[in-house]
């Protein structure tokens, strides 16, 4: 008997949670091999959204490749593999990419070079980020892990919550099926999730963890409403479709990929203190 839309996107959900969670509880060596192959797939995805538009011409090639130089060079240093000095490569590298410029003659260079250097940023930073936390974390449940149960608790929650109880639209001009009723309840039981994290399973750690369900949460939010605006703009529904029921890479790490960098910020100052 075929799966319906849901059970596909149920099933696809469950397979996709069970690699990434089990990949970083393995080891963080393991984690940054499947996300390595998420952070390739997100990229060759962003760039092809522009393959098609009328404005954007983007080498995507130069932008894959120096992206994978800098994801490979960054995890290189963070597993201290590599001196602390290779960073400073990094900065010729980006304005390598301004050069291609000079011989492709199109008419919107500075826009080109834009979306070039945004789909490193964009991609390349929030997963690199997420290994790095993972090589540096001795917790019983690894901060990464507990950081994508409050995103996917947020995602969950907030389209149950919305489909029984949605009536007021959040921001229909960019996401019409999302209401703030969907995201109070999206809100609050990441809130919840925060405070169970906290108190039973890295107990103690009630005060990190409901405050980064208040980071994650909005955060998550507004990744998804990013996502969203960059669809609408360019006519798509989705970003690919490697992920049944799902689409693309970067349509099922759309939150985790805004939400990442600030919870890694105050994963950092907390750890500081």
């Amino acid at each position: 008997m075929p799966l319906g839309n849901l059970g596909t996107r149920a099933l696809t959900g469950a397979v996709f949670a069970t690699v990434v969670i089990g990949s970083i509880l393995w080891n963080p060596y393991a984690q940054a091999l499947v996300f390595s192959v998420f952070m390739v797939l997100g990229l060759m995805e962003f760039y092809r959204l522009f393959k098609n538009d009328k404005i954007v011409s983007v080498s995507s090639e130069i932008g894959i490749f120096i992206g994978i130089f800098i994801f490979t060079l960054l995890i290189g240093i963070s597993a201290k593999v590599l001196p602390i000095i290779s960073i400073t490569v990094i900065f010729p590298l980006f304005f390598t990419l301004v050069l291609s410029e000079l011989w492709k003659k199109k008419e919107n260079p500075v826009i080109n070079i834009s979306v070039l250097v945004f789909g490193i940023i964009y991609v390349v930073v929030p997963f690199y980020l997420t290994i790095d936390l993972n090589l540096r974390d001795t917790s019983y449940l690894p901060a990464v892990v507990g950081m994508y149960l409050l995103i996917w608790a947020n995602d969950s929650f907030a389209y149950l919550t919305g489909r029984a109880f949605g009536k007021t639209k959040l921001f229909e001009r960019i996401s019409p099926k999302k209401t703030w009723e969907g995201t109070i309840g999206g809100v609050f039981f990441t809130l919840l999730f925060g405070y169970i994290i906290g108190a039973f399973i890295n107990k103690g750690e009630e005060v990190f963890w409901m405050i980064s369900a208040v980071i994650i949460a909005p955060c998550a939010i507004y990744g998804d409403l990013l996502e969203s605006l960059f669809k609408r703009s360019l006519k798509i529904k989705d970003t690919g479709s490697i992920l049944p029921g799902h689409g693309g890479i970067l349509d099922r790490f759309d939150a985790a990929l805004f939400g990442i960098p600030f919870f890694y910020c105050w994963s950092m100052i907390y750890n500081y203190w």
